[in-house]
């Protein structure tokens, strides 16, 4: 059999490098190209209407996990919700994560923590901002707001909370630049992007001034994990958005969002019995 050929960026470290800055300074002259209005007063006071809230906590523990980098992440998050907490995003103006949040570097105050490198997870600077990245999809998701920009990773990067499956709780992806996550208000009303940590909790809402007439639901069908010839466990399921009119709770629109085949990224001795097909 005909040995794959690697590509520039996976031969060395320094390729690596390399390649990543084309896509940086690539990245740089499109935005400086583009059109987009960007997202970028905040405020201190609030929005009244909540649309979405969620709660997690940062800190993950258990069997090969490296705890340092675990508090690294929390506090590259804390960091990253400095940068946009109360982020009004007017009618016709658009999110970007990495125009927020910046450079991601240890001169600008972060640290080390996990990240995916040619399918690998390890330490890099900035690492664990995918859990933010998501959790702020996780909201936009439950609001009438476009999604412009989305890059999936594994969502079985640790085995499940107490063995609750939560779709959609992880696999978005960022990187600075050129991976970025990005929605944009195509609604009528403003809506406000508010994101802090309590302890080890990271807290975030999506606010507006009036409700909108939908609420949003995600569900998952056909979930489990399935060992392939390649030796590799996978998370395979199908992750559905539905539109609800919030009034009479009728299912106005069902729309698949993932179809799902996740590299497991943990010790597939950690996965329930019952869930492997």
């Amino acid at each position: 059999m005909e040995k794959k050929r690697k590509l520039f960026c996976e031969i060395s470290p320094t390729t690596y490098a390399i390649a990543l800055q084309k896509q940086i300074i690539t990245r740089h002259i499109k935005n400086w190209l583009g059109k987009e209005r960007w997202a970028k007063r905040r405020q201190e006071e609030r929005l009244p209407v909540v649309v979405y809230s969620s709660s997690n906590n940062m800190i993950k523990r258990g069997p090969g996990i490296d705890l340092q980098l675990q508090l690294n992440k929390a506090d590259n998050i804390r960091l990253a919700c400095s940068r946009m907490n109360g982020l009004i995003v007017n009618p016709g103006e658009t999110f970007s994560f990495w125009r927020l949040v910046g450079k991601t570097s240890i001169k600008n105050g972060f640290k080390p923590g996990r990240v995916i490198v040619n399918g690998q997870l390890v330490a890099g600077v900035g690492g664990g901002l995918c859990n933010l990245a998501n959790t702020i999809n996780l909201l936009v998701m439950h609001s009438p707001m476009t999604i412009t920009e989305l890059h999936h990773h594994s969502d079985a990067l640790a085995p499940d909370p107490n063995g609750k499956r939560v779709p959609y709780s992880a696999g978005t992806s960022v990187n600075y630049n050129f991976v970025d996550y990005r929605f944009r208000n195509d609604t009528e009303q403003p809506v406000q992007l508010c994101a802090w940590c309590e302890g080890d909790e990271l807290k975030t809402e999506l606010r507006t001034t009036q409700e909108f007439p939908w609420e949003y639901r995600i569900t998952e069908e056909g979930h489990h994990f399935h060992k392939e010839d390649n030796g590799h466990y996978y998370r395979i399921s199908k992750i559905y958005l539905e539109t609800l009119d919030r009034h009479s709770g009728e299912v106005l629109e069902r729309k698949l969002q993932r179809d799902n085949r996740s590299r497991v990224m943990f010790d597939p001795a950690l996965l329930p019995e019952d869930q492997i097909k």
